[in-house]
């Protein structure tokens, strides 16, 4: 009897096709099925991984790019200041990051005299308002860096430009 089940149970084996029959039968996934979802995970990661490491190398440019224009900047002996070393500012808020300053002044009339010279000139101007007391005309405002530092290379050719003219960086 121990023989004729020791051999019924090896027919068995040899005459069935695999576990995936077994698998298919209780209605879980084949090895086949279970390699696709594999694939398909695997292939889901690599696109995720993938835009990481494209993002990353946008934000590497940018800075790269960042960075050549600043020393672009400070070639052609050019200032970058931020409200805050002015003592902030008291013009309530500005629409852009960067404006080409191309004059401060105490006086408040001076600053205008000079909003209309540059608006008379075809840009357009905005009197910027310091707590420190300063009225400075901005003008070319923009939101990109390499945008103002091109704006910057151009008013410096203007007859109305001073030589001490900067970039206010409004963040």
């Amino acid at each position: 009897m121990k023989k004729s089940l020791i051999i019924l149970i090896a027919a068995v084996l040899a005459l069935a096709p695999g576990c995936d029959t077994f698998r298919k039968l209780a209605g879980r996934p084949t090895s086949e099925e279970i390699a696709e979802m594999k694939a398909r995970i695997d292939s889901v990661e690599e696109a995720r991984h993938q835009a990481r490491i494209d993002s990353l190398r946008l934000v590497e440019k940018a800075m790269a790019d960042s960075i050549a224009v600043l020393d672009s900047i400070k070639q052609i002996n050019g200032t970058i200041l931020n409200p805050s070393e002015l003592g902030g500012l008291f013009t309530t808020k500005l629409d852009f990051r960067y404006y080409i300053v191309v004059g401060a002044f105490h006086s408040r009339t001076n600053a205008e005299n000079l909003l209309t010279k540059v608006n008379g000139e075809g840009y357009t101007g905005t009197l910027i308002s310091f707590r420190n007391g300063f009225n400075a005309v901005g003008i070319c405002p923009t939101d990109m860096l390499q945008e103002a530092f091109n704006d910057l290379k151009k008013v410096k050719e203007e007859d109305f430009c001073p030589d001490d003219v900067w970039i206010l960086v409004n963040e």
